[in-house]
């Protein structure tokens, strides 16, 4: 039984593998075909935080695989009725995989410790690694390879971007950061990464040209995540100098492209002309979130390959 509750539970040879069924399967939906690989699975989701693109994403990947999904409230008493032991051994004789979107990453490294079935971390303060999965996967069928493109990250050093260096490492990217100096990967952060992909090729910066000027892919993300609200002012005024603008677009290479895993702040982190522009690809890689994620669904429970 495996779990994925970050990119560096998986090695590159199974991200191909993830990579390949997702292409396989986003093949077949876009020529009608829904092939029900999961019959009579159950997929649970526990949500602690707000979610648009996760919880319908997963939601409809089981139902397109043949499955069926559960999307447990705070009536279920997560994390307050018992203990999270208990919550998770029960919940695990119930359902085929748990997906956890989390206030602290804790919460789902505990939980899988004590789940009978796989567990699927849909997002934490530390991590993301659908959505680095999905955003790699897009940039992949942009560019037929990954292995030497550049991806330059602007903005703060959060769960997105973490999840994404890793990925990047494990995958032969280039990663580039443009973040001040308070909100950069902390020691810690950094040992952690370095451990789980020695191999990465990363550049940090406070200069946001130099960090986009031989970039495949500019991405950025909202200043201010769920739970640092009351922080808002502070960085709005700590990130201003780092706003994804066509004047920042122009430092980069013409045929660079514009990610960002949304919800987006629009007239902050990024300007309509861009985020609605030529090169964003901001929509595709929301739509491949329903594609890799049936990918892993289908690696995980091992109905196929």
């Amino acid at each position: 039984m495996r779990h994925l509750l970050t990119v560096a539970d998986l090695t590159t040879a199974e991200i191909e593998r993830i990579f390949a069924i997702t292409e396989d399967l986003k093949n077949k939906h876009q020529q009608g075909l829904r092939e029900p690989l999961l019959p009579g699975r159950v997929m649970a989701l526990l949500f602690e935080k707000q979610s648009l693109r996760t919880r319908v994403s997963f939601e409809a990947a089981m139902i397109h695989l043949g499955g069926s999904s559960l999307f447990l409230g705070s009536d279920v008493g997560f994390g307050r009725r018992e203990s999270l032991a208990d919550f998770g051994r029960v919940l695990s004789e119930y359902v085929d995989v748990i997906v956890v979107r989390a206030n602290h990453h804790q919460t789902v490294v505990d939980l899988a410790k004590h789940a009978g079935c796989s567990v699927i971390n849909g997002l934490t303060d530390f991590s993301h690694p659908c959505q680095a999965l999905a955003d790699l996967y897009t940039l992949r069928e942009v560019f037929g390879s990954l292995r030497g493109r550049t991806l330059a990250w602007v903005g703060d050093a959060n769960n997105v971007a973490r999840s994404l260096a890793l990925a990047c490492g494990k995958m032969g990217l280039k990663f580039r950061m443009a973040t001040p100096v308070k909100y950069q990967f902390g020691q810690q952060a950094r040992q952690w990464i370095r451990e789980q992909v020695p191999e990465l090729d990363i550049e940090v910066t406070t200069d946001p040209a130099a960090a986009v000027a031989n970039a495949d892919a500019v991405y950025t993300d909202v200043w201010t995540s769920m739970g640092q609200e009351a922080e808002r002012n502070i960085r709005r005024r700590d990130f201003g100098p780092y706003q994804v603008n066509s004047k920042l677009m122009a430092q980069a290479p013409k045929s660079a492209l514009f990610m960002h895993c949304l919800p987006a702040h629009r007239g902050e982190e990024v300007t309509d002309e861009v985020i609605d522009g030529p090169q964003s690809i901001v929509l595709r890689q929301a739509a491949n979130r329903l594609h890799v994620q049936k990918g892993i669904l289908v690696w995980l429970l091992g109905a196929k390959g």
